[in-house]
């Protein structure tokens, strides 16, 4: 993931308990090489110093809109200006009450008002609060005129109740920093399909047929399209990974199963990438029950084989769709990649050697060759999956055209 080193995030903070937590996104925005400047509430300074977001920071802290400036200028103007991207966190009922009419009160406020960069809002309160119907009226309103309002998440809160309310970790909301300051007018509106991780093909209710698939590959590559503005949906077999946040995730776990919800958006889609290691094949028959083992038999497995999934889609696939795949292989790298290239109806393939130590299954790193329908070969060093992902995406980009009679739209709503 590229480091977007030159951009500013203004973050807000307002006066809630998980005021802290909002410390913990400074951090992050920090190593990724973000300018960090904060805006508090007088209330926010109640829960926490600023001298603690000055630290993490490294810039002076804005409080007041009539303190005397170190340098001239109208502060809630160059705060405004400076923005790559306005981060409200936490941001309370009231802040959002204040935001949803216009009102420019404090300094906050009106940074907010002034601002005409992307925004995004972390919304913390009380259940009943949330779940009043004017709030979610007034997140509407923001939702409306262009701001990113995210989710909150069910559990204990600070009163002891017992509900939504709690705002969403840090890392989370640092995702929608990231897509904020990634998105471009190029990728909005565009379709993807993402399949990522194994499939399961039960043996018996206990056992299954499957593979050493770690997800991590496909998921890298989702969260590649959706932080640049793609409307993105993954299909994803069982794995460990958290749900990547603002994607539309199908969680299946069978290669019958993957097919299906693939063939559902296959059509609609303008980018598909098929990352999944999905199981060639599955047991003919499936026990009702458990097989127990004894007397030191031996058990025989009949399998048929699985349908390809991308192969089975490409079938019906547009002009102007893309579709990639992927070729995990232990020999033979660059003949048996390019025979699936053909045989599948790729737009391009990314080939690795399982075997090559760093790349493959269940690590953070890969080492790929890109392979178009063309004939041409890119071959790539060990690098992270974010990293190779980002690649791809760059490479499926410069494949794209626009499909017979669609406009493509690259204004602002």
């Amino acid at each position: 993931m590229a480091s977007p080193r030159s951009k500013c995030m203004v973050l807000g903070v307002t006066g809630g308990i998980a005021a802290y937590k909002s410390c913990e996104l400074v951090r992050l925005a920090i190593k990724s090489g973000l300018d960090v400047r904060v805006v508090m509430t007088k209330s926010a300074a109640e829960f926490v110093s600023p001298l603690t977001f000055r630290t993490l920071s490294g810039n002076p802290v804005s409080l007041d809109m009539f303190e005397e400036p170190a340098q001239w200028d109208i502060e809630h103007v160059s705060l405004a200006q400076r923005a790559d991207v306005l981060v409200v966190a936490p941001a309370t009922a009231n802040i959002i009450g204040k935001m949803a009419s216009g009102i420019a009160d404090d300094l906050l406020t009106s940074t907010i008002l002034a601002c005409r960069s992307p925004k995004v809002i972390a919304p913390a309160m009380n259940t009943a609060m949330w779940e009043n119907p004017i709030t979610q009226r007034n997140i509407e309103t923001l939702k409306s005129v262009g701001f990113t309002v995210l989710r909150t998440e069910k559990g204990l809160l600070a009163c002891g109740d017992v509900g939504y309310g709690r705002m969403i970790a840090p890392d989370l909301i640092f995702q929608y920093v990231l897509r904020a300051l990634r998105s471009t007018d190029d990728w909005r509106g565009v379709r993807c399909l993402v399949t990522a991780g194994p499939t399961r093909e039960p043996i018996d209710p206990v056992r299954f047929v499957g593979n050493r698939s770690s997800g991590k590959m496909g998921y890298a590559i989702a969260t590649e399209l959706w932080q640049r503005g793609a409307d993105v949906v993954l299909v994803t077999g069982p794995v460990s990974l958290p749900h990547p946040e603002g994607i539309k995730t199908i969680r299946v776990e069978t290669t019958e199963e993957m097919l299906n919800a693939c063939q559902t958006h296959f059509d609609e889609s303008d980018i598909s990438v098929f990352a999944a290691a999905p199981a060639d094949f599955t047991p003919a028959v499936v026990a009702d029950s458990k097989i127990k083992k004894g007397g030191g038999s031996s058990l025989t497995l009949e399998l048929v084989e699985n349908p390809d999934i991308s192969a089975t889609l490409c079938k019906s696939k547009r002009p102007d769709q893309i579709a990639v795949g992927f070729a995990a292989e232990t020999d033979d790298l660059i003949a048996n990649a390019m025979a699936k290239l053909e045989r599948k109806g790729l737009d391009m393939i990314v080939a690795n050697d399982i075997t090559a130590e760093g790349a493959g299954f269940e690590v953070d790193t890969n080492i790929a060759t890109l392979i178009h329908k063309d004939g041409q070969q890119e071959r790539l060093g060990l690098m992270s999956k974010s990293d190779l992902a980002r690649l791809i995406v760059d490479r499926i980009w410069s494949m794209r055209r626009p499909s017979p009679g669609r406009e493509e739209c690259h204004c602002r709503e």
